[in-house]
């Protein structure tokens, strides 16, 4: 099976002002069918501008992308917004849910933009399929303040996997999250992985990165480091530690003297 994305010597050059800014620099990799990869670096490393290439938001200045076999790297705006539609889905930070609507309406949104129509009925059975598959289809009749932050995430992930994308991508998607409810959502992404899907996620936390099974690391525009993640966490195990150990302060505050 050939790789998901094969980038080959990508660069991205900004011509802001007298001194171009070099932000990637000859990039080769590949991702494969089932991989979920981290994607870190620090500000200014690049990672922001690989992830838009990705993503086809942005254009190499020079080099090769293959999404899923086919050359993007100079497609026309048009076929690049049908190639985001059909083969990517995005999730990011913020969520980007529409305020006066509810989760499942939201979730059929990318339909609505597609080439091609979905019929109504068929449309909405495969949106509260999405939202089955993130443990959220009793909401789905909620308005987007009536949900708590990782909810609300819950529903970006299902809205990004509508149209059943190659590929999908998460762009610091714990950073608006407590580190339990991070932890929630990093195990929605690995059961989708578990599922087939390949994950490519934009994170600045070592501890959201574990939970990914390949880590990429950038520094001014090269990668540095490309490594599978030793003893990965696990999300369903970290979380039966995390409510033993509630259960315990719980226990010791009950048996504590009064003061």
């Amino acid at each position: 099976m050939p790789p998901v994305v094969k980038i080959e010597e990508l660069h991205k050059i900004y011509d802001s002002g007298e001194i171009p800014v070099h932000a990637v620099r000859g990039v080769s990799l590949e991702i494969h069918h089932k991989e979920f990869l981290a994607l870190m670096g620090a500000s200014g490393s690049g990672k922001s501008t690989l992830m838009n290439m990705l993503g086809c938001l942005d254009r190499p200045t020079r080099g090769r992308y293959l999404l899923d076999g086919v050359d993007v790297s100079r497609l026309e705006k048009d076929e690049l917004a049908d190639i985001r539609n059909q083969k990517l889905g995005f999730v990011f930070q913020g969520f980007n849910l529409l305020a006066r609507t509810t989760a499942l309406e939201n979730v059929e949104l990318p339909r609505l933009y597609g080439q091609t129509r979905m019929p109504a009925k068929k449309m909405r059975e495969r949106a509260m399929h999405c939202l089955d598959i993130v443990g959220l289809s009793n909401r789905a009749d909620h308005m987007p303040n009536q949900l708590s932050g990782g909810q609300q995430q819950r529903v970006a992930i299902a809205r990004a996997l509508m149209n059943e994308p190659q590929l999908l991508l998460a762009d610091e998607p714990t950073g608006n999250l407590d580190s339990k409810t991070s932890i929630e959502v990093m195990g929605v992404f690995q059961k989708l992985n578990e599922q087939g899907i390949t994950i490519v996620m934009v994170t600045h936390e070592l501890d959201v990165a574990h939970y990914c099974k390949r880590n990429l690391i950038l520094r001014d525009g090269v990668i540095v480091r490309d490594e599978a993640v030793p003893n990965r966490s696990i999300a369903e195990v970290e979380l039966a530690k995390l409510k033993e150990a509630e259960t315990a302060a719980k226990l010791l505050a009950v048996g504590s003297p009064a003061h």
